[in-house]
């Protein structure tokens, strides 16, 4: 039974590392996934990638900044288009710790990351990454 949709003409494709980290460096806003009371925590955040860990910004004394600190989070970002039912996904897994580099805090500031919530003070928890998965879904071209 079909679904109604071309799906033979679309393609599911494994990324590669490099590939996963190049959709990152152009996202600005991801799914922080943290274990809050032993129970999975989803929080919208925005993020930078720096090196090969990626820095968030949270309210500073916020239950995000507090609790998702010196664990093991996920970060998940996507992008899709539900009209031609096609799109990306990335998952990036590490442990996260305060962000010590005040000067790099400064510079990323001045370049736009801050948290969403009005504040005047910004906590940044960077992400060591150990696991970076990926996939996209594409059209494959018309057929001649």
């Amino acid at each position: 039974m079909g679904t109604g949709h071309d799906d033979a003409r679309r393609t599911l494709e494994v990324l590669t590392r490099e590939e996963c980290w190049g959709y990152l460096r152009r996202a600005r806003l991801g799914r922080l996934v943290f274990t809050e009371a032993a129970l999975p925590a989803v929080v919208l955040v925005p993020f930078a990638v720096v090196g090969e860990e990626l820095v968030v910004a949270t309210t500073s004394g916020s239950r995000t900044a507090v609790t998702a600190l010196r664990q093991v989070v996920a970060v998940q970002v996507d992008d899709a288009d539900a009209l031609t039912r096609t799109g990306w996904s990335v998952t990036a897994v590490g442990s996260s710790h305060r962000m010590g580099d005040t000067h790099l805090a400064a510079t990323l500031r001045a370049g736009g990351l801050v948290p969403w919530a009005p504040t005047a003070w910004a906590t940044y928890t960077a992400i060591s990454v150990r696991l970076l998965t990926g996939s996209r879904l594409s059209r494959d071209p018309a057929p001649r």
